[in-house]
Parts: C-alpha cells; sequence; structure tokens
C-alpha cells in the first residue's frame, strides 16, 4: 500500500458530511439483581438498580461517523412518541443532526428494553412496528432526503437496513436516483428483505451469511476465486460498483472490476462481536468518502470492526485508538 497520511486523513473527517437512511431503534437496559422467586409465578423478581439508553440501529452507525468527527444526519421515520424524544435527545448529545427526521403518528419508534441481571440477558421486550411504511410516510422521507441533499450536499449517503420497514423498494429506488443525479456516494449495509433492492449503488457491504442466503449458496471453502464469483453473481443483478463483504473472523473481501483481495482480520481479544457491521460500513464510507481508494478503505475498516469486536455490547470506535492502530498496522 502507498504511504498514507493518516494524521491529514483523520483530520479531515470533519469536512465530510454523511447522511445515514434507515430503521433507527432506542436501546434501553435495565441492570438490577435477583434475590428471590416471584410468588405469584415460578419467575426471578428482578430488582432495579439502573436504567440506560443508548443509540440503536441505524443509529449505531451515526454515532460511529459522529465518533470519527463527520458531519452526520439521521434520516428516518420514527413515532411521535416518548422513545422518540428520547432518542432524538441522544442524537443531539452526540451532535447527529436531527432535522431530516420524519416523526409520524402512524409509527411508533422502535425500542428493545433488555433485563440484565449479573451480566445476563434475562429478558427482551421490543416495541416496533415492521411493516413497510405507508406511501404518506415514503413521500415524507423521500422529500426529507431530497431537502437535505440539496441544502447540505452531503458527499456520502448510507443505506442502513434493519428490516424494520423504513427502507422500502421505493424509497431506496428514489433516494439512489436522488443521490446520482447530485453525485453523492451511495453505500449499503443490506438485509435479507431488500437485498436485491439497491441497485445501481456504489459499495454494497453485506456479511458472509447474508450473501449466502441471498444468493442462496451452499459453499464451505471461502477463497479468493469464490468470493471472486460472489461479486460477480452480485452485479449481475445489482450492477453496482464496489462489493465488500465482511467475513467475520477471516477478514474482509472488496472487489472493483477486476480488482479483488482478501484482507485478513488482526488478532484480536474477542468480547462481543455485536455492532461490529455498523462500525465497518461507518468506516468504509467515510474514508471512500475521503479518498476514492477501495484498498485504504478495506484495510481501514477491517481495523475498526476488529478494535469494536473488544468491547463488551454496541460501541462507536475510538478515534484516537483506530489512528494508533493505523499507523501502526497499515504504515
Amino acid at each position: 500500500m502507498s504511504k498514507v497520511d493518516f494524521d491529514k486523513l483523520f483530520a479531515g473527517f470533519s469536512n465530510i458530511k454523511v447522511g445515514v437512511v434507515g430503521d433507527v431503534m432506542l436501546d434501553i437496559y435495565w441492570w438490577g439483581h435477583v434475590e428471590r422467586i416471584s410468588p405469584e409465578a415460578p419467575v426471578p423478581v428482578v430488582a432495579l438498580d439502573k436504567k440506560e439508553h443508548r443509540i440503536g440501529g441505524a443509529g449505531n452507525v451515526a454515532l460511529n461517523l459522529a465518533a470519527l468527527g463527520a458531519q452526520v444526519s439521521i434520516l428516518s421515520v420514527m413515532g411521535d412518541d416518548e422513545n422518540g424524544r428520547t432518542l432524538t435527545e441522544l442524537f443531539n448529545e452526540h451532535h447527529i443532526n436531527t432535522t431530516w427526521i420524519a416523526q409520524q403518528p402512524s409509527r411508533i419508534t422502535t425500542a428493545k428494553t433488555r433485563i440484565i441481571s449479573r451480566n445476563q440477558q434475562m429478558m427482551r421486550l421490543d416495541a416496533e412496528i415492521t411493516r413497510d411504511l405507508s406511501i404518506d410516510d415514503e413521500n415524507a422521507l423521500i422529500e426529507k432526503v431530497r431537502l437535505y441533499i440539496t441544502s447540505e450536499q452531503p458527499q456520502v449517503v448510507i443505506f442502513e437496513d434493519y428490516n424494520k420497514g423504513v427502507l422500502t423498494e421505493r424509497v431506496i429506488r428514489e433516494i439512489t436516483a436522488l443521490c446520482k443525479q447530485h453525485g453523492v456516494i451511495t453505500t449499503v449495509d443490506p438485509k435479507r428483505k431488500n437485498f436485491f433492492s439497491y441497485e445501481g449503488v456504489d459499495i454494497f457491504k453485506p456479511n458472509l451469511k447474508e450473501v449466502k442466503d441471498g444468493l442462496n449458496l451452499l459453499i464451505d471453502e471461502i477463497n479468493l476465486p469464490t468470493l471472486t464469483d460472489i461479486h460477480q453473481q452480485l452485479q449481475k443483478k445489482l450492477r453496482h460498483s464496489i462489493s465488500f463483504i465482511t467475513l467475520s473472523e477471516k477478514g474482509v473481501f472488496y472487489q472493483e472490476n477486476s480488482t479483488s483481495k482478501i484482507i485478513p482480520s488482526h488478532l484480536r481479544n474477542i468480547a462481543d462481536v455485536s455492532g461490529a457491521g455498523d462500525t465497518v460500513i461507518a468506516v468504509a464510507s467515510l474514508i471512500y468518502a475521503a479518498t476514492k481508494r477501495i484498498d485504504l478503505m478495506a484495510e481501514v475498516a477491517n481495523i475498526a470492526g476488529g478494535l469494536v469486536c473488544e468491547e463488551v455490547g454496541t460501541a462507536a470506535v475510538n478515534k484516537d485508538r483506530l489512528l494508533h492502530e493505523c499507523k501502526e498496522l497499515l504504515g
């Protein structure tokens, strides 16, 4: 890899505008301790010690971007409710622009409440609507995105899909067209439901399981010829520019035109893999917007994904630590 001034690259993140479009969620944690079984039913009684609210879903991608210093806006549809207001406050605390969120009375804000005792999750309560947006709600979101692109002129828009109904086929198609019209890079972290709806995007970043499910593949051995063939199958359907596939503990793969490579993961003390995909798409989108270099994009995103796996729970990547590791491993 040609020499990179990582200090200059990371300092430049503050000049990059990124929009994140997708399913936002509020993660609620109830921490407590158990001392007895309920007399009403054979279940433990959890005595509540503390509550914690965190940004989840597509918001975690925005959180990673904000942690790296980018100018980030979240574009979504959520409920006009208490959880929505709490989530908006959290976004504002982390300097994430909420101007472009459509709060619609027809939806509720997705919230996942985890009840935890002795560091074990005892139960999860989900409050959500997963049906696709109505036509009115689609119109509201598409208009927000149009206004965002024309007024803010971002360098990149990230589609972050959690199958909660915000990213419908029409929303994906019309936002992709808007981005093409205005020269905005599009990157995607897909889910199964709309896997092949992201036609013509710049960077398509599934994980290996999602690719195998989407293409209905039964493969055990992962090597460069296999992954190159997968890229070609994806490109026939999507006509996208770059495939960027995360391979779990094996690292990442990228291909653009005839250039392809597997980058092995770096040795880590893995504590928790949740949220790693959010970090990878955030970092990859930012590096590509800054440099247009897919080799550098893949190398830095690979390091970032490994770093957050050393943390328990979903965590935004630490900018200083990522900068240090890039200098150590890539310098």
